[in-house]
């Protein structure tokens, strides 16, 4: 006789509008000119997605260097790109199409702003990740200040007389982002923040959601990438909120059988960019070894949509000249 587990389903989870209007414009892409579809790294933050697209025809490539046929599209990931990118597009009249998620360019618009007022802008992000390096590039070299740490704003040398903003990275810990950004006030009294937040709404529910669980449950599972930063941060929210034993994961195929072997309540989420499938996926897993059952906890309700990029809007697929 198998034994009882508890699962609680934690909603808002998996994908966000953003990340389902990326993978639409692949897909549509694919519709429209057949394959091959070239897209600039990965569309989003999950191998399985990216494999799933693969197999359709679609073509993962690190710079834009790398396609070999310029009457073939290219799609921009969901993560936004530097200035420089387009203007090389344009520059070998590529065909390109922009999946950078509508927060994040808002974000690149918020940093424009800023600069155009005469602003040194600061961006709460972490170094290296896409969305943080395509929003440096949104300015010239200098223009923008990367802040990562509490240590970084006890640091930060500014001219005195330069006025500041702050804008952030959308995926972060809203946590984490809250002590930073009252760092930067307590310093800086005359900074300049957002008109709304820059952290996403999703990002934003699905910690509220794991915060709820975490304190309930034995353990938890986040179904992500490890190169997800919304998901890692999803993980550390769990552990902060009374989880000892919380695991990001792709598949269940990586589910640790000596740590969860012995649980009776199971918290599962996912990152914004991990499919639905997946998340039944883990539960088959433990259905296999428990008698389970399931109950979702809601925090949200979420009814955002973004509409697919201009280019794929119609019926006739445009052409390079167009």
């Amino acid at each position: 006789m198998k034994p009882p587990l508890d699962i609680l389903l934690c909603a808002p989870r998996g994908f966000c509008a953003g990340v389902v209007r990326a993978i639409d414009a692949v897909d549509r892409a694919l519709a429209l000119h057949g394959a091959p579809v070239y897209v600039r790294h990965e569309i989003v933050h999950n191998k399985y997605v990216v494999e799933s697209l693969k197999r359709r025809g679609a073509v993962f490539v690190s710079e834009l260097s790398e396609v070999p046929d310029a009457t073939r599209p290219v799609i921009l990931s969901a993560h936004g790109v530097a200035k420089s990118v387009p203007a090389e597009a344009d520059r070998r009249r590529l065909l390109t199409i922009d999946a950078t998620c509508p927060l994040v360019t808002k974000v690149h618009r918020e940093a424009e702003v800023h600069h155009k007022r005469g602003r040194h802008v600061l961006l709460v992000g972490h170094a290296g990740h896409p969305e943080v390096v395509g929003t440096l590039g949104q300015l010239p070299p200098g223009a923008i200040t990367l802040i990562e740490t509490l240590e970084d704003v006890a640091k930060l040398a500014v001219d005195g007389d330069r006025p500041l903003a702050f804008i952030t990275q959308t995926t972060l810990s809203v946590d984490d982002t809250k002590v930073i950004v009252e760092a930067l006030r307590a310093r800086f009294p005359a900074i300049v923040g957002p008109h709304r937040e820059d952290i996403c709404y999703a990002t934003t529910n699905r910690q509220e959601a794991v915060k709820r669980v975490a304190p309930q449950v034995d353990g938890l599972i986040v179904v992500g990438s490890p190169n997800s930063s919304n998901s890692q941060r999803l993980r550390e929210v769990a552990e902060r909120a009374g989880c000892k034993t919380a695991r990001l994961m792709l598949r269940a195929s990586e589910i640790d059988w000596e740590l969860f072997g012995a649980i009776r309540r199971l918290g599962v989420t996912a990152g914004a960019s991990a499919p639905e499938v997946l998340v039944e996926e883990i539960i088959d897993a433990f259905a296999e070894r428990y008698e389970i059952t399931v109950d979702t906890v809601t925090t949200a309700d979420e009814s955002v949509f973004f509409p697919l990029p201009r280019e794929l809007r119609g019926e006739a697929a445009p052409t390079p000249s167009e």
